[in-house]
């Protein structure tokens, strides 16, 4: 059988640019890559608004991995800007760095009682640890517990209510595990040893990563009106297709929601252009016990763009999501329900032995952008080792 195409990736943002990418290069095939949207690079898409400030239209991506393989491969398609990512929480308008640290304890408690606190919360943690607010909450000592109670009250509750619509205790575990309190002056958001910012964007590193003469990208191409998926097993454009389907959109939209819509969250970014240099103190404020946003970004400071006199924000507030076409999906509700549903789907794709899930929808779980490129060239590996076979 002549195929026009030795594989298929379906969606051009990370997970299946890289994957096109690896396969086309290092594996030596013909990769076709249908996107939906009308450009590539997902959600990490960027580009200048009608203000000429460069924009991140899904909301902030900022890079950070300690992940050495990571970050040399998609250093052959970009070079960096220094970008150490900082964070406050508008907290009854005292600005404080979150993760909640050291600082945050200061500007909270007033240096006197912070001081004495600090010392019992190294004594029992250790000097530059995350603790997670569960686990401070759990401490018997009752000045670490008013502690836990100020910043899950003034830090988490609220905050985590807005984004899921859910109270933190419904919420699953891993979830709520991600936010820490920091015992360190460490300001920055992240501490991973390699972070920054493409320095000319995010789509001009796609626009590389996808320039190949083994990969054919079609955008605008809704995957389901050309890939069908039945007994007789997977046909592209009416034809078999026999080599590896890489898909990385929602499984339960590959198979028409057959079972029921997976409930995701999703974002509505209200993005506002000011006449002044920069509208706020950071790149990231989170508006954590008032407002109906989430958090405001102020691009600029991500992308170091020189642009005086105009500046774009973007405010952020999460909604459920319905699959309403102008929605996007992004965060999975983890919980044992929809656990179980995400498998009933899974199911069906692992009866076609080669169509590989790949990425947050496609996997239902929450993946930052470099662990989805590791996975990406981790289930590649595999590929072009069981080719070599």
């Amino acid at each position: 059988m002549n195929q026009a195409y030795d594989c298929l990736v379906i969606g051009a943002g990370f997970a299946g640019a890289v994957a096109a990418r690896e396969l086309a290069e290092r594996g030596g095939r013909r990769v076709l890559v249908l996107e939906r949207r009308d450009h590539i690079g997902g959600n990490a898409y960027d580009l200048p608004d009608q203000a000429g400030v460069l924009i991140h239209q899904y909301g902030p991506h900022i890079f950070h991995t300690s992940n050495r393989r990571v970050f040399d491969y998609l250093s052959r398609f970009t070079r960096w800007r220094d970008y150490q990512h900082r964070v406050v929480a508008n907290v009854h308008g005292t600005e404080m760095p979150v993760p909640f640290n050291l600082t945050s304890l200061e500007l909270a408690f007033g240096k006197e009682k912070a001081a004495a606190l600090e010392q019992k919360l190294i004594a029992a943690y250790g000097a530059e640890k995350k603790v997670t607010i569960l686990e401070l909450r759990q401490n018997t000592d009752p000045d670490i517990a008013a502690l836990a109670d100020y910043v899950y009250e003034n830090v988490f509750l609220h905050y985590t209510m807005k984004q899921w619509d859910q109270s933190p205790e419904e919420i699953d575990p891993n979830t709520t595990a991600r936010v820490p309190v920091f015992l360190s002056r460490d300001d920055r958001y992240f501490q991973d040893p390699w972070q920054g910012m493409p320095l000319e964007g995010y789509t001009p590193l796609f626009r590389r990563m996808l320039d190949h003469p083994n990969i054919t990208v079609e955008l605008g191409v809704d995957a389901r009106t050309r890939l069908t998926l039945g007994e007789r097993g997977i046909e592209l454009d009416g034809a078999p297709f026999t080599g590896p389907v890489i898909y990385s959109g929602a499984v339960d939209e590959l198979f028409d929601c057959r079972f029921g819509r997976l409930p995701y969250r999703t974002l509505e970014f209200r993005f506002e252009t000011y006449p002044v240099d920069f509208w706020q103190s950071h790149g990231t404020v989170n508006y954590t016990v008032s407002e109906e946003w989430t958090r405001i970004t102020e691009f600029k400071y991500l992308t170091g763009q020189e642009l005086p006199g105009r500046t774009t924000i973007a405010k952020e507030i999460s909604h459920a999501y319905t699959g309403a076409p102008e929605e996007t999906p992004y965060y999975a509700i983890i919980s044992p329900e929809n656990n179980a549903l995400y498998q009933r789907y899974r199911a069906l794709a692992d009866g076609y032995g080669s169509l590989y899930l790949l990425g947050r929808l496609a996997e239902y779980k929450y993946y930052n952008m470099d662990a989805i490129v590791a996975r990406a060239l981790e289930l590649c590996d595999g590929l072009i080792r069981k080719e070599g076979e």
